[in-house]
């Protein structure tokens, strides 16, 4: 379960990879460690079908039956607690992202495990597939896993995020859900490497 990552790209970066979009354009600090309950940038489509960027907190929050922990990875994705997102093309969002941590060791001496984009790619910027709501507060987003590649798998054997490539972004965004969660799938391992 990944429940951390960063997001160091530059507004110019984002539209350089995922195109244009509205919101707040200003420039975005660096997010070098989001933690669930941070706030971080999110892009979905607005009602005219461009991209708009938007703040949202990461984890919805969960059910009464979970204490209402926030949920911060989507895993099954026949959930009843997530059908109705995925069939609603408005309730996706892309989460760009720059690398993802997942954690090795015992308890009280772990350590973290960065991976991100192989050096070779045009850009250390992706995205994770995401599901956004409104919420008491403002809006929440969290974000896909699949089955783990060899690489992460060395690491957190159970899963990994959903990564999308920018080709794979507007069928994510609007696709029907069937064909949206087939994206849902590990990430190539030769376009990876680990950081850390």
């Amino acid at each position: 379960m990944c429940n951390l990552y960063s997001m160091t790209a530059t507004v110019d970066e984002l539209r350089r990879i995922f195109g244009r979009f509205e919101g707040d354009t200003t420039n975005l600090p660096p997010f070098d460690e989001i933690y669930p309950g941070y706030r971080a940038p999110v892009l979905r489509r607005n009602e005219g079908g461009g991209l708009k960027l938007d703040m949202m907190s990461w984890g919805f929050p969960g059910p009464q039956s979970a204490k209402s922990r926030p949920v911060t990875n989507v895993r099954n994705l026949a959930s009843p607690f997530w059908r109705n997102a995925l069939s609603q093309a408005e309730r996706r969002c892309i989460v760009p992202a720059t690398s993802f941590c997942e954690w090795t060791g015992e308890p009280g001496r772990k350590s973290k495990v960065w991976f991100g984009l192989a050096e070779e790619q045009v850009s250390p910027l992706f995205a994770f597939a995401g599901l956004w709501r409104q919420g008491e507060g403002g809006p929440f987003m969290a974000f896909l896993t699949c089955e783990a590649n060899k690489m992460v798998g060395e690491v957190h054997p159970k899963a990994m995020p959903v990564m999308l490539r920018p080709t794979d972004v507007a069928r994510w965004l609007d696709s029907p859900r069937e064909d949206a969660c087939t994206l849902a799938q590990p990430f190539e391992d030769t376009s990876m490497r680990r950081i850390g």
